[in-house]
């Protein structure tokens, strides 16, 4: 029996002089799966077949620039200082992409998007917002295939067996370590899954399955990051992505109770009303 999860053989697989990088792979299928599961999601908010990859086209790339501006902002010594080389900081392909700038300048694509194709932005994120956790879910995969942004050393026997070389300066003597990348996959499904339920059964606001989700996810974030080992720059003794987690989800608290306050005045749509004020389209009851 095995007691520990084996490190992966190989991160990368060649067709040819092809490249196929499993950071990649895993990043895509998230990207798709997402897609998959918002489509419906949106035409029973009155959007059109189609629509989901009609914003998605604009918001995949924004969302993969700002992931990747995230981390080289919030880690510039890992490419500019001496020694390090700068044009690192577009080798996205080694990992390093920022959930939460990903949000926020994917979130500006989707407006953008939106704004084009005539759907209303706040339907589009409570439909996107179980597939976009999922998507994170199957994207940290990719760390495990990097053998990167693991935890603490372990011996329990779900502990991450990490390569002599993928070993943080320090750690050189621990040969398994918390798979951090695992909890957090399992805990985006458990939230995708809460937040479909809750969508189903609960009367809410526009946007406010969407502050669920960013409440949910930043709760179990927040304590990753108190797990894991990897480079971090450090404010009042808590790592940067730990306060990160403490805004957006203090953020997102307010923004749902805003939300659901303006929906109890009547300003905007809950979920099962009967028009869309934007688009004149019908929207499916959900209950």
């Amino acid at each position: 029996m095995i007691a520990y999860i084996p490190s992966p053989s190989q991160s990368v697989w060649y067709l040819g002089p092809f490249p196929i990088r499993a950071y990649a792979m895993c990043i895509l299928a998230g990207i798709m799966v997402a897609i998959w599961i918002s489509g419906p999601r949106l035409a029973k908010r009155g959007g059109q077949p189609g629509q989901v990859l009609d914003v998605a086209v604009w918001a995949v790339p924004f969302g993969i620039v700002g992931g990747r501006l995230y981390n080289v902002l919030t880690d510039p010594e890992l490419y500019f200082t001496a020694g390090r080389d700068p044009w690192n900081a577009f080798a996205i392909w080694q990992g390093g992409l920022g959930i939460w700038g990903a949000v926020v300048l994917g979130g500006l694509g989707a407006w953008i998007g939106c704004r084009r194709n005539g759907v209303r932005f706040l339907d589009f994120a409570d439909a996107a917002a179980p597939g976009i956790i999922l998507a994170q879910g199957i994207g940290r995969w990719g760390n495990y295939f990097n053998q990167e942004l693991f935890g603490v050393p372990t011996t329990l026997p779900w502990g991450l067996e990490i390569s002599p070389v993928h070993r943080p300066v320090g750690y050189a003597q621990y040969s398994t370590f918390q798979p951090t990348f695992l909890y957090e996959s399992l805990w985006c499904v458990l939230v995708a899954v809460a937040l479909v339920l809750l969508d189903r059964r609960l009367h809410l606001a526009r946007g406010q399955i969407f502050a669920l989700y960013g409440m949910l996810y930043t709760i179990e974030r927040g304590f990753i990051e108190m797990l894991r080992i990897d480079h971090a720059n450090y404010i009042l003794g808590l790592r940067l992505n730990v306060w990160t987690s403490i805004i957006v989800f203090a953020g997102s608290a307010v923004a749902f109770w805003l939300l659901g306050a303006r929906g109890r005045r009547g300003d905007d749509r809950v979920n099962g009303s009967a028009h869309d004020a934007v688009a004149g389209l019908p929207v499916a009851d959900e209950t």
